[in-house]
């Protein structure tokens, strides 16, 4: 119930007041910045005076409200498997050996051919069903190569990689599982 002489705020505004007259269901208050207003008593919430209200803190309510229990949401998503990183090898001469500036082309070459054929040996031997080789633009001599190594081996395919992320110097390679 309020009565005259209480503090009041406007429930749907940003009005505070004191209440100065009140005539049944409408009450009329003088706002902070000293204009009356009239409202009806459903507008308007009580707000105690300064007096009234209790500023002490209270360590035990503060515990309290901490310990209120959160209602426990599952994640309801059914993820497939784990998302495992895909193997990327870079096949750059500069990533393989340390001093490349006295190999000739030929060693280079077979050097990284040699690193990429040890990578797909050990990948179709661990069972692992895709790896990404890195060979760069250049002048695409080294993924003529790999097309070339990669086509002689069954249960291999592969394609270009994801040109967003590799551009157009990278190859993705397949290995199709045999179960026995």
């Amino acid at each position: 119930m309020i009565t005259k002489g209480d503090k009041v705020s406007v429930l749907d505004d940003a009005i505070d007041g004191v209440v100065i007259d009140v005539k049944g269901n409408e009450i009329t208050i003088e706002t902070n910045e000293g204009f009356n207003l009239t409202f009806k008593s459903s507008e308007l919430i009580k707000v105690g005076n300064t007096g009234e209200m209790n500023f002490s803190f209270n360590k035990n309510q503060v515990i309290s409200e901490k310990e209120i229990p959160k209602p426990n949401y599952t994640n309801t998503e059914k993820k497939s498997r784990k998302e495992v990183p895909v193997p990327e090898f870079d096949l750059h001469i500069e990533k393989l050996v340390k001093n490349y500036k006295s190999m000739s082309n030929f060693d280079i070459l077979t050097k990284q051919t040699e690193t990429a054929k040890h990578h797909i040996e050990f990948a179709i031997k661990n069972r692992i069903p895709k790896i990404v080789f890195i060979h760069g633009v250049g002048e695409g001599i080294l993924k003529s190569e790999l097309d070339f190594m990669l086509g002689r081996y069954e249960n291999v395919s592969f394609q270009d990689a994801n040109y967003q992320k590799y551009g157009s110097g990278a190859t993705e390679v397949y290995f199709k599982q045999n179960i026995k």
